[in-house]
C-alpha cells in the first residue's frame, strides 16, 4: 500500500531552510509609532495657537462691540462708531490671519523636516534588512544545495 507524504514535516524543513526575521517588522511598527507621535505632537501645537488666536480674536472683537452698542446723542455718532469698529475689525482681521498662516507655515516645514527625516530612516533600514536577508538566504541556498 502506498503511504502519503507528511507535508507538515516538509513544510517544517522547507521553513527552516529560509528564516523569518520579525525583528525588521517590529522596527518598521516601531518607527512608524515614533513618527506618528511627532506628527501628532505638531498636529496638537497647531490646534493649540489656533485656538489661541481665535479666543483672542473673539475676546477683541465682543470688547470692541461695546462702542457700537452704546447709546449715542447725534445720530452720526452711530455711523461713526459702525465705521470704526469695521475699520478696527479688519485691522484686527487681517493680524489675526497672518497669525494663522504662520502656524500653517510653522506645520508644513515640520511636517516635511519629519518627512523627510522618517524617508531617510527608512531608506537605510530598507537597505541593511535587505542586505540582511540576502546574506541570509544565500547562506540558506547554499546548506540546501550542500544536502
Amino acid at each position: 500500500m502506498a503511504k502519503t507524504q507528511d507535508f507538515t514535516a516538509m513544510m517544517k524543513d522547507m521553513m527552516g531552510a529560509f528564516p523569518v526575521d520579525t525583528s525588521a517588522m517590529e522596527e518598521a511598527f516601531k518607527n512608524t509609532a515614533a513618527l506618528n507621535e511627532k506628527l501628532s505632537a505638531v498636529v496638537l501645537g497647531a490646534a493649540e495657537q489656533s485656538s489661541e488666536i481665535s479666543s483672542k480674536w473673539t475676546k477683541d472683537a465682543l470688547a470692541k462691540m461695546s462702542g457700537v452698542s452704546k447709546a449715542q446723542k447725534d445720530p452720526a455718532e452711530y455711523a461713526k462708531s459702525a465705521t470704526d469698529f469695521a475699520s478696527a475689525s479688519a485691522e484686527v482681521a487681517a493680524e489675526n490671519m497672518a497669525a494663522f498662516a504662520e502656524v500653517a507655515k510653522k506645520v508644513q516645514m515640520e511636517t516635511v523636516e519629519l518627512l523627510m527625516a522618517a524617508g531617510k530612516d527608512m531608506g537605510e533600514e530598507a537597505t541593511a534588512a535587505v542586505k540582511k536577508a540576502t546574506s541570509e538566504v544565500t547562506t540558506a541556498a547554499k546548506k540546501a544545495a550542500a544536502k
